[in-house]
């Protein structure tokens, strides 16, 4: 199924998956909503998309966590572009720490962006694809979702909720309103994801594993994402699981 003309709001645009998604999908023809915190990023990375000839890019500046934020966000998407064919959920942090550090503040940010953000961008855009009784929820989960290790405790919980929502939001929108949900569940990535870690332990022992693997791309989970939206509209991918070939576990 093509993309091209279809309307995509992607969280977290400014760097990384977000950033290579938007650049991936606008050069299929789609027009993407950047949304960010870092206005100044977008602003560049529509540069980028006005660049290719392809799709249309729109910059709504604002915060996962904040509801009046994704409001304006629709309103915007909605009056630019008349429609909301998909929203990725891509916005979120990993700031790892050993639950006996207790970083606690780290945690409520964690719980708020990665799980309460998902949350709020399918509240916002839901009754609009109700209505058109179409559409694509993709959500951004983690390789973490399906297995615990030390000193990530809190973002594997966060994730693994990602991953049972969109479960949970496919049985229930998927059959009635044809509103098609993925979890892509990827390994290590290299982006600015692991700039957020404070906690000392995790850099000398995990962050030192990490260096030595090959990551994935960003590029290539925008290709996975690419790939979950151009299915026909009888498939639902329900989870992309997708690992560095170095990765163990």
């Amino acid at each position: 199924m093509s993309i091209k003309g279809k309307t995509i709001i992607i969280t977290g645009a400014s760097s990384g998956i977000g950033e290579a998604t938007a650049l991936k999908l606008a050069k299929e023809g789609a027009n993407v909503v950047l949304t960010a915190r870092r206005e100044e990023r977008l602003n560049e990375l529509k540069k980028k998309v006005d660049g290719l000839n392809a799709g249309k890019a729109l910059v709504v500046t604002g915060d996962v966590t904040n509801k009046d934020n994704f409001k304006t966000l629709v309103e915007k998407t909605k009056k630019e572009f008349n429609s909301i064919d998909g929203l990725i959920n891509n916005a979120g942090l990993m700031p790892l720490s050993y639950v006996k550090n207790l970083h606690t503040d780290e945690w409520d940010k964690m719980i708020d962006v990665n799980i309460k953000g998902v949350m709020n961008g399918v509240a916002a855009v839901l009754p609009t694809m109700m209505e058109q009784k179409s559409g694509n929820i993709i959500n951004i989960s983690s390789s973490a979702a399906n297995k615990i290790y030390p000193g990530g405790a809190i973002y594997c919980a966060t994730k693994s909720a990602v991953k049972m929502f969109s479960e949970g939001l496919r049985m229930e929108l998927a059959p009635k309103f044809g509103i098609n949900v993925t979890s892509i569940e990827p390994g290590f990535v290299d982006t600015e994801l692991t700039d957020s870690i404070t906690d000392d332990e995790i850099k000398e022992g995990l962050l030192s594993n990490f260096k030595e693997m090959t990551p994935l791309e960003a590029q290539d989970i925008g290709d996975a994402i690419y790939y979950s939206l151009t299915q026909p509209k009888r498939a639902n991918v329900n989870d992309v699981f997708i690992m560095p070939t170095d990765q163990e576990q």
